[in-house]
């Protein structure tokens, strides 16, 4: 009732202002709005900026627009206007002109720089961002954020440090901000000067920030100091739980998972969503642990009241059948609620290449194509079930499908940091200005597996049609070889080797981090595209589960 007669009053006061023909009624009218309410509401202010100019009082519209306390861009808008009407051009461009160089304008050009950064056009943004004479904090932050958003992770980071040196103070979108570039690069050493950054700001008792925090050094393959920075959060609310449940969960870690997860909802009470419970599946399936998912599966709507999703479901199809259960998989998603997404499916191809179920990973495929037929993983992945179980014909058809589509099949590349600096290998490669030592030590390492412990390279995981010698030379140049030789000949024997991959990591690489962590007795931190795996002493986190 008392907010409708409020609203009755701010519509009678417009309506007054618009027909006021009087400057002593503008002035009583000006006088209600001071004592009654805000010059923003119903943008009251604005209205009698242009009230007072329409009847040809320029300085009481001049004295109130500078006592406005918020001028946006209708308030700018008015005064010059209200300046045109009144056939005033020198006070016009001259409102224009402090307009240009007002927080209002920069406003707009920031926004506009979003925008074009968005839409992709990134020479756009950087034309508008330097002919800005004004730079505000926000300024930086969205040029930061378009450079990550166009693939310029290096140039969002020098965006990031020149707007400190010309004397900005990074802020809470800042950190944010950097935070992604730091995963974007994969540099664990600026990771770890942003946070020191992080610290010296205080803004480590910010919780979004720490949560990104660790949710980085995850991503980065440090889940020790993931663990420290969330220990570190006084009271963590469900996100930093989440967070850190994901960590563990993209590790491979699910007993350490379910542990996290307990104490979350049984010691501190905190009520898990159907994020928490995607994570807490995922790393059920990454280790293996069919009985415990089936159960957090059964009990997620009975006892905790979240809805099982299709992501939920994707999990599940991928424990089962990761575990060899695949007809059990298959008849989850029959048995599905709602329509099977890509995910879903995928996760069962992905079981049946394991597996080596043809006829299944067939059909699988083939709903994947209807679901996304520009995704040339699904091509490869039936190509390479066909090829695995020898069947050279239909491997081929399915590629030469993928051709006639125009697909092309990501190439496999791995990066490892060093000396402040991202080393990128690909297969075969010779680019690098280490390359004859790298080679050596991979000779050297092949040797060694040979003498020590009797290792054969495992060609089968070559998929294609060719010679056992040409094969074995093809499987020992993959890019993840490469990378653990180099890391060895530049990594400190204290610290982890940790490499990152585009890719899925094949079985033979998978042996040779093994057979190294075991030889070398180092520390070995692979994260292809499905997870991460720590290898230490002849073993794999996964437990060769992958």
């Amino acid at each position: 009732m008392i907010l409708g007669v409020y609203m009755a009053n701010i519509s009678s006061l417009i309506a007054s202002i618009a027909s006021c023909v009087s400057i002593f009624k503008c002035r009583a009218l000006h006088c209600r709005v001071v004592k009654t309410m805000s010059y923003r509401h119903g943008f009251i202010g604005d209205q009698l900026v242009g009230c007072y100019l329409r009847l040809g009082h320029e300085v009481c519209a001049e004295k109130l627009f500078d006592e406005m306390p918020e001028r946006d861009l209708v308030s700018w808008n008015s005064l010059i206007s209200g300046y045109s009407g009144r056939g005033y051009l020198g006070k016009c461009l001259k409102g224009l002109s402090k307009m240009m160089r007002s927080e209002v304008e920069v406003k707009v050009v920031n926004a506009l720089i979003n925008w074009y950064g968005k839409a992709g056009d990134l020479s756009s943004s950087c034309k508008l961002f330097e002919d800005l004479s004004v730079k505000n904090v926000v300024s930086w932050n969205t040029m930061i954020v378009v450079y990550l958003q166009n693939g310029l992770a290096e140039e969002g980071l020098g965006c990031f440090n020149v707007s400190r040196a010309v004397g900005n103070k990074a802020d809470h979108a800042a950190f944010l901000a950097v935070l992604r570039v730091c995963e974007a690069i994969g540099a664990v050493k600026v990771a770890q000067g942003i946070h020191g950054m992080i610290l010296c700001c205080g803004f480590n008792a910010n919780m979004c920030i720490t949560t990104a925090l660790l949710d980085l050094y995850a991503k980065l393959g440090r889940l020790e100091d993931s663990s420290k920075v969330f220990l570190e959060i006084i009271s963590p609310d469900s996100v930093a739980w989440t967070a850190m449940l994901a960590a563990y969960a993209t590790h491979g870690y699910g007993r350490d998972a379910i542990r996290h997860f307990e104490l979350m909802v049984d010691h501190y009470g905190i009520s898990p969503d159907h994020v928490t419970f995607t994570h807490l599946l995922s790393a059920c399936s990454h280790s293996g642990l069919v009985d415990e998912g089936k159960h957090y599966f059964e009990t997620m709507l009975e006892r905790y009241r979240v809805e099982p999703r299709l992501d939920h479901y994707s999990c599940m199809v991928d424990l089962m059948g990761r575990s060899g259960f695949l007809q059990e998989a298959y008849g989850l998603i029959k048995e599905m609620p709602m329509e099977p997404s890509s995910g879903v499916w995928g996760a069962l191809l992905g079981a049946c290449r394991v597996y080596g179920d043809t006829k299944l990973g067939k059909e699988a495929a083939e709903r994947l194509f209807e679901l996304e037929p520009c995704d040339g993983r699904n091509y490869i992945m039936l190509a390479n079930i066909y090829s695995a179980s020898g069947q050279w014909k239909d491997a081929s058809r399915v590629r030469n499908l993928m051709k006639q589509k125009g697909l092309v099949r990501a190439s496999g590349c791995s990066y490892i940091e060093h000396g402040n600096k991202i080393h990128k290998f690909v297969v075969g490669d010779w680019s690098h200005p280490e390359s004859e030592k790298i080679q050596k030590k991979l000779k050297e390492i092949r040797k060694k597996m040979k003498k020590e412990l009797g290792y054969k390279s495992r060609t089968e995981f070559v998929l294609h049609d060719v010679d056992e010698d040409v094969k074995e030379e093809m499987i020992n140049q993959h890019s993840e070889k490469i990378a653990m030789a180099f890391g060895l000949l530049v990594i400190s024997p204290m610290e982890p080797i940790i490499i990152r991959k585009n890719l899925r990591i094949c079985g033979d690489c998978h042996e040779t981090a093994k057979a190294i962590s075991l030889m070398e007795e180092r520390r070995l931190i692979i994260r292809d595209s499905k997870r991460f795996h720590h290898f230490s002493e002849g073993s794999c986190s996964c437990r060769d589960y992958w």
